[in-house]
Formats: structure tokens, sequence, C-alpha cells
């Protein structure tokens, strides 16, 4: 698919060329109206087509390359360390834009299949182990860490944001421990699960903090990502 209207580095579209019929699907016997409506969304989601078009094996895809055309992160030669990864679509995005000078480590807690261009970790950041498991693999800091992390709904929505709350923190906790002087971490939050607070705490370590909701973000998601760029190293 050449490049789109919004082409961001490396020539990787950051937005669907267009739109399709909208489908509308009917109740199937046996099938939860709920069900039928994730469908029927699913179905005429832009970003979705697309992405099978494209390749990408998330519409998530569309997130990071939108961050990326906002804020410039992925820089050629980058390294780039990836949580959260799985299925891939953030980690074939960071693959395409740091060109071939760079790397990629795409960090999942479930199995995920090879993403050509990366290296890829079954890992649970949550433990001990899996961080130094991390560390000993990467040897040098990166340039670059990107959270799209998140914890399997429970359907109760405080259990929910305090682990949305809880990843989050993880992932400053590893930022200050692998990024390079002057690196980045881009993480995603969730409005009214503490992202103040956890913002605040970031501008001890790095000299920008922002918030940014891509186009790619369904409208009615609670999500936005914080990008905190410039790391500096907290002096006691």
């Amino acid at each position: 698919m050449p490049p789109s209207k919004g082409a961001g580095n490396g020539g990787t579209p950051s937005r669907p060329s267009g739109r399709g019929m909208r489908v509308k699907l009917k109740t199937a016997k046996g099938r939860k109206k709920s069900s039928a409506r994730w469908l029927e969304r699913q179905l005429n989601d832009t970003y979705v087509t697309e992405a099978a078009r494209s390749g990408y094996r998330s519409r998530a895809a569309w997130k990071l390359a939108q961050i990326d055309d906002k804020f410039h992160i992925l820089k050629p030669n980058a390294r780039v360390v990836d949580l959260g990864a799985a299925p891939g679509g953030w980690t074939q995005v960071a693959v395409q834009r740091i060109g071939r000078s760079g790397y990629v480590v795409a960090v999942d807690i479930v199995e995920m299949e090879s993403v050509p261009g990366a290296e890829v970790l079954q890992l649970d950041m949550r433990e001990e182990e899996g961080v130094a498991a991390l560390k000993e693999f990467l040897v040098d800091p990166v340039d670059v860490l990107l959270s799209d992390m998140a914890g399997s709904a429970t359907g109760h929505r405080g259990t929910d944001r305090m682990r949305a709350e809880a990843l989050c923190e993880v992932a400053h906790e590893l930022a200050c421990e692998l990024l390079t002087p002057g690196g980045v971490l881009v993480v995603k939050a969730f409005h009214g699960g503490g992202e103040s607070d956890l913002m605040n705490a970031m501008k001890k370590n790095f000299t920008k903090v922002r918030t940014f909701k891509p186009d790619a973000s369904r409208a009615d998601s609670a999500e936005t990502y914080i990008v905190a760029a410039g790391f500096r190293r907290k002096v006691s």
C-alpha cells in the first residue's frame, strides 16, 4: 500500500486511505447482542480494515504511527523496546521507521509470532526475573521505551483502573533503568486512572511530559498516551 496522506518516517502510512461500505449485522441465533455489536464495529472500523490490508497485525499500529508523526520519537538507528507488544502492530511500525541500523526488542507476557527485523522475548515485566532477563539481553541503554501494556479486563472498573495504573508505573520504573540520557518513554494511560500523579512523577525524570490521543484511538475510549521526552536521571 503506498503511503497515504500523513505518512511519517520511512514512508509508513499513519492514516487509512479511505472508507468502504458500511456493514450491518443481524443478530444471529445464539450470538449475544454485545458480540454482534463488537463484530459490526470491527467490520466498519477503517483502521481495522486498513491494518489488515497494509499487513499490520492490529489497528494499534496506526496509533504509534500517529504518535510518531506528532513527536518524532522513532529516529533512524534508534534502539527501541516495545512492552506489551503482542500481536506486534507497534513493533512493525517501529521496525519500519528506525531502519536497519537500529534495533527493536518486543516484549510480552504471552507468546508472540516473530516480527522481521525485531527480537521477540516472552517475559513478565511485573516480575524481577523478567526485568533481569530483559536487562541481560539488552546490555546497552535504549533510546525509546514504548508501552502499550494493558491488563485483562475484569469488568470491574475500579480493579481495571488499578491494574492499568500499576502497569504504567512498571513502564516508568523500567524506563528509568533502561533509557539513555535524552531518551523517550511512551506509555498508555487512562483518564481517571491516576495519570496526573504519574505525569507528575515523570516530570522528575523527563524534561517534557505531554499527553496525546491519536485519531486511531476510539472516540469512546478513555485511553490516552503519555509521551515523556528528554530523560534525565533524578538527582537525590
